[in-house]
């Protein structure tokens, strides 16, 4: 199965996919972004993001299929999908192949969002401050359809360790 946890930047994916991946044997973090870095390689800089080549959504999906062939356990991936027809493309594409998917939203307000980007000191973090603040009003467009396709889990206040607990239990339960 895979645990797909989406939301803005500075939600706490990372955080919390560390976190689920310590407590949930035969899980293993599957970073889409690679895929996208690996495209750039045949297909060059995108326009505005790497998910806007078709490709990287049939290769995440067939990645993601053929990773658990050869290992089984869960995938766990922290990826923001602000589009809904790409998110409804990679949906279809892993239950097509017999892959179940558990979707968080993980969601906190804005002030704390921010908040957390602007103090976040890790180096690739900081360079990628402003494009991170940038991209908060696409979140908060993509709200409405993201709330109706996803589990939300409020991570504001909320230590990651219990982020974390949440995401198992209704990933369990689901």
């Amino acid at each position: 199965m895979i645990i797909w946890l989406n939301g803005t930047f500075g939600a706490g994916k990372t955080t919390t996919a560390k976190e689920v991946t310590s407590l949930l044997p035969d899980s293993r973090l599957f970073d889409t972004e690679t895929v996208g870095w690996m495209l750039r390689h045949v297909l060059g800089v995108p326009e505005k993001d790497f998910q806007d080549f078709p490709p990287w959504r049939g290769l995440v999906v067939e990645t993601a299929r053929q990773v658990l062939d050869h290992v089984g356990g869960t995938l766990v991936v922290t990826q923001t999908v602000l589009v809904e027809a790409y998110w409804q493309e990679i949906r279809e594409g892993l239950a097509k192949a017999g892959v179940p998917v558990h979707h968080f939203l993980l969601h906190t307000d804005r002030d704390t969002l921010v908040e957390r980007i602007e103090t976040d000191t890790k180096p690739d973090s900081v360079g990628a401050r402003q494009w991170r603040l940038d991209h908060l009003s696409d979140y908060e467009r993509a709200l409405p359809w993201l709330r109706r396709e996803a589990q939300v889990v409020d991570t504001t206040d909320v230590l990651p360790t219990e982020v974390a607990a949440t995401v198992l239990r209704e990933a369990r339960a689901g």
